[in-house]
């Protein structure tokens, strides 16, 4: 089990159906930057993490992590965090190299990430 302060949150996703309208919003409300993604990162828009979790923005989608705003929690080793979260009655909707998209126990979504 990892301990809260173990697990920092490293980013809050939010999908949007009109994105420049969101951008709009959270770039006033937040007063911070938002710049395109890079490939990488893929698609949409992020401030840079200086002090605290980065904010996303992009477009809605149908996929697993497209509907709903999600926290990512910074995870050290993915692998291990993902055998937790179905070892915990919790499931993995979309694995990968170096973040995933889980639900809880109870159907919540949420993401993890690994540094970097």
């Amino acid at each position: 089990m990892l301990a809260m302060d173990q697990v920092p949150l490293r980013l809050i996703e939010f999908p949007a159906d009109n994105p420049e309208h969101a951008l709009r919003f959270w770039r006033e409300l937040l007063g911070m930057q938002l710049e395109p993604r890079t490939a990488e990162h893929g698609e949409g828009w992020q401030s840079a993490p200086e002090s605290g979790p980065a904010v996303g923005i992009h477009t809605r989608g149908r996929g697993p992590g497209d509907n709903f705003s999600l926290p990512y929690f910074e995870v050290d080793d993915l692998e291990r965090a993902l055998d937790s979260v179905t070892a915990l009655g919790g499931t993995v909707i979309h694995p990968g190299e170096s973040w995933a998209v889980c639900k809880d126990c109870e159907g919540t979504p949420f993401g993890l990430a690994q540094p970097g």
